[in-house]
């Protein structure tokens, strides 16, 4: 556990303070049953302190949340790579970063994708959450207009990019994907074969 001794609060630094050792504790944890009272202590703040920022606990965890998918997105962008020569090339490295994070992160990545308290639906319409698909949609869209890409509906492609790679992350996180059922390489197994469905056949491939 995080040492509060170690995480000196400083005044007007209260929001920060809360949400990092939120954090600390989502990670050491693993999982999210704390209370604000107990992120409060841990923080080294009063029990009623994470109220000025945080209404209840169930907006904290939607703070968190959202911090989970701007960092996901950071991933996702630091790992695309400059000149792709294919939508292979393109892809295997964004899905890689994909499942790295949630391996990673295994508590948060759960908690971004947790149906508890009717919290889904509302944290995957807001735009921070949005934006780590946007970056399926737009590289399905250039291989569309580049005509790498079979031409359908691109949000329908995007979400079975995004359902193939979700699932493998979970089963990853669980440790689920082991070599005697799924062979050795199942991630670049699965990446292939959702490019295969994805892909145009081009000349002499």
């Amino acid at each position: 556990m995080t040492d509060v001794q170690n995480r000196p609060y400083h005044h007007g630094d209260l929001r920060r303070a809360i949400i990092e050792t939120a954090l600390d504790m989502l990670r050491d944890d693993k999982n999210w049953q704390f209370t604000l009272r107990e992120v409060a202590r841990r923080a080294g703040v009063s029990h009623a302190a994470p109220y000025k920022h945080f209404p209840d606990k169930a907006a904290l965890l939607v703070e968190l949340a959202m911090i989970g998918f701007d960092r996901l997105r950071e991933a996702l962008a630091g790992a695309k790579p400059e000149a792709p020569q294919s939508l292979l090339e393109e892809i295997t490295p964004i899905s890689l970063a994909y499942v790295a994070f949630g391996t990673d992160n295994p508590a948060l990545y759960r908690l971004m994708f947790s149906a508890e308290e009717g919290r889904a639906v509302g944290m995957h319409l807001d735009q921070r959450a949005l934006a780590v698909f946007d970056v399926v949609l737009d590289m399905l869209g250039r291989g569309q207009a580049a005509g790498t890409i079979r031409k359908r509906p691109v949000r329908g492609q995007a979400t079975a990019a995004w359902a193939l790679i979700h699932g493998i992350t979970l089963l990853a996180i669980d440790g689920l994907l082991v070599p005697e059922k799924v062979g050795s390489a199942p991630l670049d197994a699965a990446i292939a074969t959702l490019v295969d469905g994805l892909a145009i056949p081009q000349p002499n491939t």
